[in-house]
This record gives C-alpha cells, structure tokens and sequence, in this order.
C-alpha cells in the first residue's frame, strides 16, 4: 500500500482529483443505503490496496523457497511494488482529469485484481517481479480517489467523520495483513495472498460503479510532461534495478552494475535539467527550494526509508534464523497498528495547538528506542522480547507522518500544495523501497564479515569447536551432521548481530534526525489544524503508510 503522506485534508493527486471535479454544480451527497453501500465499496478497496502491501511481508521467505531464489531476492517482491506506485502517483491527477475520478478509479481497482491474479500464477520470480510492477503501477489512483470520492459522497458537516472512517480501514489493513498473510501462508499456499483480492476487487469495483457512474468529473485535455516522466521512470528504475541486483553481481565489479549506475547518473541528471525548465513538469523541484519543504521531505524520506527497511529485515530474520513459521511472523509485526489506531486522532486534534517539531522528535526518540531495544536481540530472544519493541514502534508512527507532513508543507499555496504534497509522498515512497534494498544487501555483508571475524578464530584444533562437535555428536549425530549443526548455529549467530549492527545504526541516525527537524521552521496553528488535522482524521498521511510497504 502506499498511502500518501501528506498534511493536506487529502493527497496531492486527490487534491488534483478533487479540483478537477470541481463541475458548477456539485452533485447533492449521498444518503441511506446507496451512502452505506458507497462507502463499504470504496472501504473495500482501501481495504486491499493497504492490505496487500504489507500482506506480502511474511510471505517473503515462503516465496522465495518455492521460486528457488534467496530470501534476499524475494525482497523484491517488496521493492518492485513500490517504486512503480511511487511513478504511478504524480500521474493520477491528469489522469483524472483526462478520464474522470469515478472511471478511473473503477479502472483501477479492476487492474489491480487483474495484476493480483497473474502474481499468483507467476511461474518465476521475474514474472512475479513484472506483474508486482503492474499492480504497483495501476494501485497508484486508488487511495486519493477513494478518498476524494468519499468526501462528495458526505455532507461538509460529516466530511471529518467520513474521513475517519476511511482512515481507521487503512490503519485496520496494515494490522491484519501480517496476520493473515502469516496463515495463509502456513495453512494454504503463498499465491492466495494475492488470489483474495479477486473477490474483494470484483465486489468493490461493480459497486462503485453502479453507484457513482452519475455522478462523474467532468473531462478535459491537458499536456503532460511525457519527457520528464520516461526520465523519471529511467532513472528510478535503474538504480532501483542497481541496489536490488548488486549484491548478486559483485556491485561494481560487473559491467552491467556499472551500467545501471551510469544510466541513472546521467537519468537523474537529465530529469533535473528538463523538470526545471519545462512548463507542465511532472514534478515541481523548484519546491526544494523552500526550507520547510526541502528538510522536511529530506528528514520524512530518510526516516522512512529506515523504518521500512527494517519492517522487511526483522520479519526475514524471524523466519529465516528464529525457527518462526509465517503467521508467528505475522503476529510479531501486526500489534504495530495498536497504539497508532489509538493515537493518531489525537495526533490530528494536537498538532495544531502544539508545536509539530516536538511531536516529530518525539517520535524520532521513540524510534530510536525501538531500534536500540532491537539491537539487544539474541538467538535466545523470547516472542514477549521480541513483541516488546514492536507495541512500542505503534506510538512513534503516530507521532511521525502527520507532524512532519505539516511541517514540509506549512507556508506553501493552495495553488502549489497539490503539486508538493505529491511530490513528498513520491519522495518518501521511493525512499521505502530503497531502503528495503539497502538494509537487506547489508545484512547479508554484515552478516559475512562476522562469521569471517568467528571462524577464523575457530581453527580445525580449537578446544571450543572439538567441545561443540563432541556435544551434538552426544546428542546422536553423526560427524557430518554434528559440523553441520555447527555451521547451522554459527550462521544464526552471525546473521542475528548483522541485524544488530543494522538496527544499531539507525538507532543512531534516528538520533541524528531529531536535530533535522529543528532546521524547519514551526507552521502557523491555523495551517496546522485545518491541514494535517484534515490528513489525521483519515487523508493518506495516516500512519498506514509505515506499515506496508509501498
């Protein structure tokens, strides 16, 4: 799922949705029971857009053993999805504009199934990764829209309740994912994970259509910024394609490394000349150059490039070196959702009244917190240690997105907010998926030079290791078994402290961020409530964005 991060009452691209909508003549709200149905089929949708992005967490492992890959490579289960969602997403305000919120947003939610159902029957990991891209590519519309169509289906005077509504699915998605994702993976096959939103979608999309084909936006042609979207998509695609490849590639060591270094380089490059001189870019950069917004996309991308990666990392540990199956996995990572689904309206009620910098280091000294807890993990570790830091991770989520959305976006016009809001929440989704790359391929080199480090001191005369070997091979193995044991135990041993030194490190640089946030000014309380306060009761900045992964 990739919810947008935002402080606007709703996304960038809704916000274009919405204003494209904006007919002489407003269509009267709904009511009854075409209301209740309204809103179930754009709940549902929701429902399985964020749901599906953090359903695919847990399953990594099993994925990854049927298709014959590693783990590692499963990961890109995760990052393709993402970074497509990410491209996909400055479009869907022209888009709406060229076809229409309502049949674009049926259009969508069509596809999504369609791409669901060709993940299951993926017979490789590549043809996985392409269809992941697909439903990436076509789930980009469905969270604003869902969301701008909601709001016109209310009066302005249940609009917050609409949104609140709206905002407790896409908190509810990301608790259960895991959860479900974990014993339809133990008890079923990992392909049903994707089957389920069949029904799901079919329901969601035949009901929003036989409600709201009436009440479409009105049409019009715009230019688009052909150009600066296929650099975009180059450069984002190759150095994508370069993190997630270069471990498997000896990195630069290998010409095709290389290549996608350089094509990237020289993308970006280009992306940049073009988006700052075109008249119709797919991205406004020059928004950069206002202090809020630049340090706080920087800080918000960062921060979730972090907590993302090490959403990815703690559950391939559990399963790969812990001995937990996926629902155990599963219910490890779901209580995140507890304290934001019981903090964040609060969150939106405050951060109007107090200071949004607080609120963000608040929650910057709580992820630290998490991270150091996590660092302390051993083999030994109990599922009640391990559970301990993930309830406590809930509170820094609710704390994070809405406060530093206000931030980054506090001082910028009506005219200009659609535009920024996008390209925050582009920003930070891309970074997501980097930070899935980054974190899993130095897992796996950390993870070399501490079994490098233990072995060397365990030479084939070493009192300790003939202690071992004796000792299992007492317990009835054989000599090639008891080595085996060994090497078994070495290697959770090592990979347990690689994923120590990870979480270490962005304990600290978590630490680091809270100074970040001082370089921002403090919005004004009038910005802060009508805006963020708008995102808390149910827009895209919810904090269901942390737990998925775009």
């Amino acid at each position: 799922m990739s919810a947008a991060a935002d402080a606007s009452p709703q996304s960038g691209a809704a916000a274009n949705a919405a204003h494209a909508g904006n007919a002489p003549t407003t269509p009267p709200p709904l009511t009854g029971t075409t209301l209740a149905l309204g809103t179930l089929s754009l709940s549902l949708a929701t429902f399985m857009n964020v749901l599906d992005s953090t359903i695919a967490n847990v399953s990594i492992p099993a994925i990854a053993g049927d298709m014959g890959v590693s783990p590692t490579q499963g990961t890109w289960v995760i990052t393709s999805f993402g970074v497509a969602n990410a491209v996909s997403v400055p479009l869907t305000g022209w888009l709406t504009q060229r076809f229409g919120a309502v049949r674009l947003f049926t259009t969508s939610v069509v596809l999504f199934v369609l791409a669901s159902w060709l993940c299951g029957f993926a017979p490789t990991l590549e043809w996985l990764v392409f269809f992941r891209v697909l439903q990436g590519l076509v789930a980009g519309p469905m969270m604003p829209l869902s969301q701008t169509l909601l709001m016109s289906s209310y009066p302005p005077a249940r609009v917050g309740m609409a949104l609140a509504l709206w905002g407790m699915t896409t908190l509810v998605a990301p608790v259960a994912g895991p959860l479900l994702g974990g014993w339809i993976t133990d008890n079923f096959s990992w392909p049903w994970i994707f089957y389920i939103n069949v029904p799901v979608g079919l329901a969601a999309a035949a009901l929003t259509w036989s409600i709201y084909r009436k009440r479409e936006t009105p049409v019009r042609k715009l230019p688009i910024d052909t150009i600066g979207l296929a650099l975009l998509v180059l450069w984002i695609g190759s150095l994508q394609l370069m993190l997630d490849l270069g471990k498997e590639y000896d990195w630069f060591a290998h010409p095709a490394i290389i290549t996608l270094a350089l094509v990237a380089l020289v993308g970006f490059a280009f992306f940049l000349v073009w988006e700052l001189t075109d008249k119709h870019p797919v991205v406004d950069l020059r928004l950069f150059a206002r202090r809020n917004f630049g340090f706080g996309v920087a800080t918000l991308s960062v921060a979730y490039g972090l907590f993302f990666g090490n959403v990815v990392l703690l559950p391939l540990w559990l399963q790969q070196w812990m001995g937990y199956d996926a629902t155990a996995a599963g219910m490890a990572l779901a209580p995140v959702g507890l304290l934001a689904i019981v903090l964040t309206p609060l969150v939106g009620r405050k951060v109007g009244q107090w200071d949004p910098r607080w609120m963000a280091t608040f929650a910057f000294a709580m992820f630290a917190l998490v991270m150091g807890q996590r660092a302390g993990f051993t083999p030994q570790s109990d599922f009640a240690h391990i559970l301990v830091p993930t309830v406590l991770q809930g509170a820094a989520v609710a704390f994070f997105f809405i406060p530093l959305t206000t931030l980054s976006l506090a001082g910028i016009g009506p005219e200009r907010l659609p535009a920024a809001a996008g390209l925050s929440n582009f920003v930070r989704m891309t970074a997501g998926a980097f930070g899935v790359s980054v974190s899993t391929t130095l897992w796996e080199s950390r993870a070399q030079l501490h079994r490098a480090h233990l072995v060397e001191r365990l030479g084939a005369g070493d009192p300790a290791l003939q202690q071992a070997l004796a000792a299992l091979q007492a317990g009835g193995l054989d000599a090639t078994q008891a080595m085996a044991q060994l090497s078994r135990l070495i290697d959770q041993q090592v990979f347990t402290r690689a994923a120590n030194d990870i979480f270490l490190v962005s304990s600290w640089i978590f630490i680091g961020l809270t100074l970040a946030v001082w370089l921002m000014q403090r919005p004004s309380a009038v910005f802060a409530a009508s805006g963020a306060g708008g995102a808390a009761r149910g827009g895209p900045a919810t904090p269901a964005s942390a737990m998925h992964g775009d």
